[in-house]
């Protein structure tokens, strides 16, 4: 049944869905809707969660943000961090029963390097060679050090596919995805779910508490409540702040919240096509202009009560590798009439596309009103968030509102984006001297060495601002107390094992 997101909470309430949810199922209220379930290809936040219950990885990350093992039982470093080595699994089977192993992993990474469609060449960029030493043990092989690629590994550069399917699918894997997790992929109807269900050869079957998981995406935020509370979902992920208070106070429900590694921007089209050639994407101090006409942590106390941190770059300000010398600004509309006149201009129009959850349409209003006083005339254009990608991707937008869920390492917040020939770089940004710093940052095993790297280059970004930094928000949740075991990850992503419901 195809949902409506506009009806009356009454109506929500009584008759959304036809048919009740099952003890054993677990239904999970999603911001958007998922972009291909290739973890070659995709790149939405809402993807790595569906991922989470159905794709394993090499290695995982625990709740101190730490590196653990999950396909990977150890790995080792040697010829002076240019060579890892890693003792995969054994008796691991793939949800279509063939057997996952040393060859299983070669493919897979190597489809991540080669495949034309994939977005992950980037984050394996480092890769010379992977290899099968033996039928459960893999060798990378990298063209220098590069201390970022366990972290790549602990995401979708990491998930292994089953080489039979991917084979027979190649680029549309999406369509029906065979990874080794402890759900495997059964339906899924664009914008409306994706279901998934246990698998019972799973190598660590005992934790595997549900029989079904079905991800509903709800963009609007009341909405997606209202189903909660009349019990057609179980859990609701990144609700309203405005709603944490009243979801305390509900005696059916729990309320958690987490903040993430990732952080909110403003994606500004320097480069990718024809769009690109408009004032805003060609005059670097119309961007700064922008940047400085918005109240950032007015931002945060009136979208998130106070619950986000503004920020002005991919590492909040609380993090190690955040520059403290490149401060959050104040917001300063003379200096941004200021450049605006340097660039010729008194008032612009912007066209801002962002996704149509009720967070981001909201922020997204509190900036109109804001740039409006510097002279922008900034048009809205709401969309799915999907869709919101890929117009990105194809450089359809002139500037596109998207969060960042965030890496640990600080490489998987800053270089796939502003990179010449970075796979998340839909801004099409390119300085080779950002290149060469944020290069030479995944060399160094010395932290302090990285972190002189990461300066140098937000100092650049900061003056050329392709990407508008705004914070840095909560993944706050709403769940039914019939579900039992769940803990908030730092990452955002939701994970199952363990997970039961009432």
């Amino acid at each position: 049944m195809k949902r409506l997101t506009r009806l009356t909470i009454a109506l929500l309430a009584g008759s959304l869905f036809a048919f009740p949810a099952l003890a054993s199922e677990l239904r999970i209220g999603l911001n958007d809707d998922a972009d291909t379930l290739d973890p070659a290809q995709s790149r939405t936040f809402v993807g790595r969660i569906v991922y989470t219950a159905m794709c394993d990885k090499l290695v995982d990350i625990d709740q101190n943000m730490k590196v653990v093992p999950q396909l990977a039982t150890s790995w080792a470093w040697s010829e002076g961090g240019k060579v890892l080595t890693m003792k995969i699994r054994e008796g691991v089977k793939f949800q279509d029963e063939t057997p996952l192993n040393a060859d299983a992993v070669v493919y897979t990474i190597q489809r991540n390097m080669t495949l034309p469609e994939s977005r992950r060449k980037s984050e394996l960029a480092s890769v010379e060679k992977v290899e099968a030493s033996g039928p459960y043990e893999v060798k990378f092989t990298l063209k220098s050090p590069d201390v970022t690629l366990l972290s790549q590994l602990s995401d979708r550069a990491g998930m292994i596919v089953s080489p039979k399917a991917a084979k027979e699918l190649g680029a549309n894997f999406g369509s029906h995805p065979v990874c080794a997790g402890p759900f495997k992929f059964v339906e899924r109807v664009q914008q409306d779910r994706i279901v998934l269900e246990k698998f019972k050869d799973y190598w660590d079957a005992d934790k595997v508490l549900l029989d079904k998981v079905v991800y509903l995406p709800i963009p609007d935020t009341t909405v997606k409540l209202a189903n909660l509370r009349a019990g057609d979902l179980d859990i609701a992920e990144r609700i309203s702040a405005s709603d944490a208070a009243s979801v305390k106070k509900d005696p059916n429900l729990t309320y958690a919240d987490v903040i993430g590694p990732g952080y909110m921007a403003m994606y500004v089209n320097v480069g990718n096509g024809p769009r690109a050639d408009n004032p805003l994407g060609k005059d670097k101090r119309l961007r700064q202009a922008f940047s400085l006409a918005i109240d950032r942590e007015a931002i945060n106390q009136i979208v998130f009560e106070g619950t986000a941190k503004a920020g002005n770059q991919p590492f909040p300000p609380s993090s190690p590798w955040y520059d403290k010398d490149i401060p959050v600004p104040e917001r300063n509309i003379a200096k941004a009439k200021e450049l605006m006149k340097a660039a010729g201009y008194d008032h612009l129009d912007v066209e801002l596309q962002h996704a149509n959850n009720t967070t981001q349409t909201q922020m997204m209003q509190v900036i109109q009103s804001m740039v409006a006083e510097a002279g922008f005339n900034v048009t809205l254009k709401s969309t799915e968030f999907a869709t919101l990608l890929d117009e990105q991707t194809r450089g359809n937008y002139q500037l596109s509102r998207s969060d960042w869920s965030g890496r640990i390492d600080p490489d998987g917040n800053i270089h796939q984006f502003v990179t010449c020939k970075g796979g998340l770089n839909d801004v099409k940004y390119c300085n080779p001297e950002v290149d060469k710093l944020l290069n030479e940052a995944r060399t160094s095993p010395d932290d302090a060495v990285r972190k002189q790297k990461y300066d140098a280059a937000m100092k650049i970004l900061n003056d050329d601002m392709p990407i508008i930094y705004l914070g840095h928000q909560p993944y706050a949740y709403a769940i039914s107390k019939k579900v039992k075991g769940f803990t908030p990850s730092p990452d955002g992503m939701i994970r199952l094992l363990g997970v039961s419901k009432s």
